[in-house]
């Protein structure tokens, strides 16, 4: 895990109202979240996808967790990533490197200038692991289609199974920014010493306590051991979503879940889960809509770390 992309590192009064139009967000994260939120040009609303389909440079994609689930029908014009080849190295069991980001976003139609939406199902899982991966070789242009595949659908907006075929572009991205991601050594050294950093496990509360490898629904394997990081804090990825509709909670409901639990924007925070996806859920919220500046998403997360031998573990 040291080779490849080693990352760098509201209701607010506010007179005048920002016009959000311009950050492509709809007036939904809308009264009850945009003047708020920390960076509210990261998030955008299914409206106003709805009404912007087909704009020039903009690009749509989907990362599902269920790889056939793009097949089945999906935003019109959107193109669908493969989590498990597209955004991954398999052989080195990584995530992309700078080679490998520039072919595939090259490959999708996409230019340093292009605004990218991303969506998928389970709530943005992997979309939001998309968003992390971009951020950290510098694309600007990026947001996450609040509430996902499946509020679109919900909403009867339409969808396609036609298949875009966009037209090849050459991407430069940026040097890898190393101060959101942290690696293995790094983890380990934040557990066997005394320190002010704060580590988010984001798994389920059975997966924290080693009942269990993986969510529930998954085949129980990846790590040698169960139990978590000593220290973590269990704070469920979707502590930070509205159970009716998988849109973000408020940030005033946010401050208080992760607050609550020492998680506080004056300490550097390390995100985990068990193979970085639902981790990169909690640094979304934890940077985009409450602005903490020093977080790190350990995308080797549990699969890595519950299999290192002589870590610490606590269950």
């Amino acid at each position: 895990m040291e080779t490849g992309f080693c990352w760098r590192a509201v209701r607010v009064d506010v007179i005048p109202a920002p016009d959000l139009a311009g950050f492509g967000i709809s007036n939904h994260i809308e009264e009850n979240m945009a003047a708020r939120v920390a960076h509210p040009e990261s998030i955008v609303e299914t409206d106003w996808v709805a009404e912007h389909l087909g704009d020039d440079n903009l690009a749509l994609v989907e990362v599902d967790v269920d790889t056939d689930a793009y097949e089945q029908g999906h935003v019109p014009g959107a193109v669908g990533w493969n989590w498990t080849t597209q955004l991954n190295d398999t052989l080195r069991r990584d995530i992309l490197n700078r080679e490998q980001m520039q072919v595939l976003l090259g490959e999708s139609g996409i230019a340093r200038s292009t605004t990218v939406v991303l969506y998928g199902d389970n709530n943005n899982w992997f979309a939001t692991y998309a968003f992390w991966q971009l951020k950290g070789f510098g694309h600007r242009r990026v947001k996450i289609m609040n509430g996902g595949r499946q509020k679109w659908i919900n909403e009867s907006k339409g969808t396609s199974t036609d298949v875009p075929s966009p037209k090849r572009r050459i991407y430069r991205a940026s040097e890898a920014d190393t101060s959101i991601r942290a690696t293995r050594n790094y983890v380990l050294d934040v557990a066997t010493t005394r320190n002010n950093i704060g580590l988010v496990d984001v798994r389920a509360p059975a997966e924290f306590s080693g009942e269990l490898l993986a969510p529930a629904n998954l085949p129980q394997e990846g790590s040698q051991r169960g139990g978590h990081i000593p220290a973590a804090a269990n704070i469920p990825w979707a502590s930070a979503v509205n159970e009716s509709d998988g849109t973000f909670k408020s940030v005033e409901e946010l401050r208080e879940i992760y607050g609550g639990r020492g998680i506080t924007p004056d300490k550097e925070i390390i995100t985990y889960c068990r193979i970085g996806e639902r981790s990169s859920h909690s640094w979304f919220v934890l940077t985009q809509i409450l602005g903490y500046s020093k977080v790190r998403n350990y995308d080797g997360s549990w699969t890595e770390y519950g299999s290192i031998v002589g870590a610490p573990i606590e269950r």
